[in-house]
């Protein structure tokens, strides 16, 4: 392919391949279909690559036929070459096709059919938002519900509310106009048996933190139940994709704002699971998921029983002190501080010495870090020097004078 020459005319300005589906957008300037809409659609863009000028995301990709034919016409010239003729592109997909796919979910072969759609291009993804196809789905999992059946079709429905982005603004009208969407979801994650059990409940999850971390979310906050935070305990216990767990960290978090979740939180064993997530040691934007998560469920008294209660929590939050990140830092610190002023006992602060706990905040004091951060680990430090100074587990004996005074 290399030792032929092609036309440059036939050459997408995005993909620098030979156009398959050419298409001229309203600046004059020729693409490859799904180049262009990668552009504009995934990468968010809102100009022509080429002429710089304004393309809104909404404009017209008018098919260039003549320009495509010629390619054909290209292509089977040179088949003796090795090169493979172009097939025509598909008709677009019409709004009309997609309702009558809609009216009859019944059938399990019209979702597999529109979650085929919405996995081909952005323009079908398109087309499906605009019939509606989002809002049909969730009515299909809150039917499932209501029913008490795990129908086939309902892998496809999540499926496709991942392929189709629901624009933020309409997440929030779309929860409150269906009020069993949470409910249903719930019942997915609580349910045991079912195919494809992990893909169902990582699309649940991710379906979550969309719903969870857009728009106005405090209606939705406030209806959580305990049935709720069981089910996303189970969800790190047990394992499902690792984009899954992710999310549902980022749910566990948004969720930990409100002190009463808070509470349910720690009664369903989350501050169990995410210390034992974090002593598997994993990637960093885990580890300030999972801090953050302590951090919220420390500030009441049965979080930092539960905490307390775990014999690795003081050592792996000691441990990834000055490791991860400045982020990493700053919610470590202030776990370690809350636990030694309200729940320090002197076996609990013999632990966090044992641990190094105090060196680690001598070393944050004496480290590039913010001077609030430094002031807190200060406080701790001198709130506590009778434990510390004169002990052996404690080797900075020049710091011990300096904190005394």
């Amino acid at each position: 392919m290399e030792e032929i020459e092609v036309p440059q005319y036939f050459i997408c300005p995005i993909s620098l391949q030979i156009m398959r589906d050419p298409v001229t957008a309203i600046t004059g300037i020729t693409y490859d279909r799904e180049s262009i809409e990668q552009w504009l659609f995934d990468n968010k863009n809102s100009t022509c690559p080429v002429s710089k000028q304004l393309l809104p995301r909404d404009s017209d990709l008018t098919p260039n036929h003549t320009l495509r034919r010629l390619i054909q016409a290209w292509c089977t010239q040179n088949a003796a070459l090795g090169i493979v003729r172009i097939p025509t592109p598909k008709p677009p997909l019409h709004k009309i096709q997609v309702l009558k796919l809609l009216k009859d979910l019944h059938n399990h072969k019209s979702l597999v059919q529109l979650e085929l759609l919405a996995a081909e291009n952005e323009r079908n993804k398109k087309c499906l938002l605009e019939a509606g196809v989002p809002r049909a789905m969730i009515i299909f999992i809150i039917n499932c519900y209501r029913k008490a059946q795990i129908q086939k079709g309902l892998h496809e429905a999540l499926s496709i509310l991942q392929f189709v982005k629901i624009p933020k603004n309409e997440w929030p009208q779309l929860v409150k106009d269906h009020d069993q969407t949470l409910d249903s979801l719930t019942w997915i994650l609580c349910h045991e048996e079912m195919e494809n059990s992990i893909a169902v409940k990582s699309h649940v999850v991710l379906l979550l933190k969309k719903i969870i971390n857009k728009g106005d979310t405090c209606h939705v906050l406030e209806r959580l139940k305990p049935e709720f935070f069981e089910a996303m305990v189970k969800i790190l216990r047990h394992g499902v994709t690792q984009q899954g767990t992710s999310a549902a960290l980022h749910v566990l978090l948004s969720a930990s704002s409100s002190t009463r979740n808070r509470i349910m939180m720690v009664e369903a064993g989350v501050v169990h699971e995410v210390v034992e997530i974090e002593l598997g040691a994993p990637e960093k934007r885990v580890t300030e998921l999972t801090l953050a998560i302590l951090f919220h469920l420390c500030c009441c008294a049965n979080g930092r029983a539960k905490f307390l209660s775990h014999e690795g929590a003081i050592a792996v939050v000691t441990e990834r002190i000055l490791k991860v990140s400045a982020a990493v830092d700053d919610r470590a610190v202030f776990v370690l501080a809350m636990v030694a002023k309200f729940s320090g006992t002197k076996v609990v602060l013999q632990e966090m010495l044992k641990m190094g706990s105090m060196a680690k905040l001598c070393m944050v004091v004496q480290a590039d870090r913010a001077k609030y951060l430094k002031d807190k680990a200060m406080e701790v430090l001198k709130e506590h020097s009778e434990v510390w100074t004169d002990s052996l587990c404690f080797p900075h004996s020049s710091f011990r004078a300096y904190v005394r005074y």
